[in-house]
């Protein structure tokens, strides 16, 4: 299982311009090879390194392996824009965001984060050091830092590249690394069901409920604060803008791993397996007022999900998905399903049986059933491969 580690780097004011002047060029020349793309169309590795290769050495100076992973980071991008592209995410053919998008060569932000891999750094891990490769030649004795658990993990486990990013004046180095899963539990006792919501951000099938009225409440006053900034729109405002929207995103990560911690634990202890939603196109297909809107919009539990799923993972607990049609108006004792069955939000009340539950409990409790189905059926979940933890 492959596993992301950010660490801080600790750079001298002179290492720093080092570092940034080596991601400006990188940047700059994966732009320009871009265009070479576009204009040649030789969007694979092998075919742009041909036009790209030594024009990019000789203008940059850039290092053979630098070089080489400015032209695959180019290729990569052309190959996720053609993908978002065929996923429609960028609207109709002829649209106005559909030209903008694929109508020009893709374009690298100055410090967009370039790849190393153990040519260009090597790690000290007892003395916390990095050597890293740059346009002014190799630095030594770059200090890094981050959490005990985090740098234990690195240590035993760092595999393949590692990225080099800088964002908000710091520093970091994104590892990756490849960590032997669990033996996994081929005969759980069950499963958890986990219903994700707007009002209770998840809802187990043991009744337990992380509420997202607080969160909900600070939210909005998030998004009245950001509202006035981009009114207000000065320099400064856009500024305190940019900080805060980094603050919303810790905020929802550490609720989600916080979230996430608590029912796999629970999964574990109990020995069952762990049902979660399908929530592939749910803003496509979810008919909403414009407050619940933002609301959907705004929360990641795309990010939910994974971190659950990795944590499992680790863990050998097991991880179905299910379809989540219809989980809110089941009965989850006779699985009678009309919309009756939900008088108001909170509540749910079966017209046939006459079951009262709150409702995102009955709703877990469906996708419970429903997750013990497919793993009887043998179907299983896939795990994402690529997960940040830090």
């Amino acid at each position: 299982m492959k596993l992301v580690v950010r660490v801080k780097l600790l750079p001298t004011p002179v290492q720093a311009a080092a570092l940034e002047a080596t991601l400006h060029a990188c940047n700059e020349a994966a732009t320009w090879a871009a265009s070479v793309v576009f204009e040649k169309e030789a969007r694979r590795v092998l075919e742009l390194r041909k036009h790209a290769y030594a024009e990019i050495r000789a203008r940059w100076g850039l290092g053979a392996q630098a070089a080489q992973h400015a032209i695959k980071k180019t290729c990569d991008a052309y190959t996720t824009l053609k993908a978002n592209v065929r996923a429609g995410r960028y609207g109709r053919p002829g649209s106005r965001r559909h030209i903008r998008a694929s109508g020009k060569p893709v374009v690298f932000r100055p410090q967009a984060a370039q790849p190393y891999d153990d040519r260009m750094l090597s790690w000290q891990h007892q003395a916390r050091t990095v050597s890293i490769w740059t346009t002014a030649g190799r630095l030594k004795g770059v200090a890094f830092t981050g959490q005990a658990e985090q740098l234990a993990v690195l240590a035993a486990h760092r595999k393949g590249e590692s990225d080099l990013l800088f964002r908000d004046g710091k520093w970091f180095l994104i590892a990756t690394c490849d960590i032997d899963e669990a033996a996994p539990n081929t005969h759980p006792a069950g499963f958890l069901g986990v219903d994700l919501g707007m009002v209770n951000i998840a809802a187990t099938s043991d009744g337990e409920r992380h509420c997202g009225r607080r969160i909900n409440r600070k939210r909005e006053q998030d998004r009245k604060l950001r509202g006035k900034l981009q009114k207000k729109s000065t320099k400064s405002a856009r500024r305190r803008a940019k900080r805060h929207a980094g603050k919303e995103a810790r905020r929802a990560k550490d609720i989600n791993h916080k979230i996430s911690k608590g029912i796999v634990a629970e999964a574990e202890r109990t020995g069952r397996g762990i049902a979660l939603e399908t929530l592939t196109g749910i803003r496509e297909r979810a008919r909403l007022r414009r407050p619940q809107r933002v609301k959907i919009h705004s929360w990641p539990f795309a990010q939910l999900g994974s971190f659950i799923v990795y944590k499992a993972k680790r863990a050998g607990v097991p991880v179905v998905y299910v379809d989540s049609a219809y989980t809110s108006q089941e009965c989850s004792k006779c699985h009678h399903a009309a919309r009756g069955n939900r008088p108001s939000q909170a509540v749910f009340s079966c017209r046939v049986c006459g079951f009262v539950d709150h409702a995102d409990r009955n709703a877990s409790h469906n996708i419970a059933h429903r997750g013990w189905y497919v793993w009887v059926c043998g179907a299983q979940s896939t795990a994402p491969e690529l997960t940040l933890i830090a």
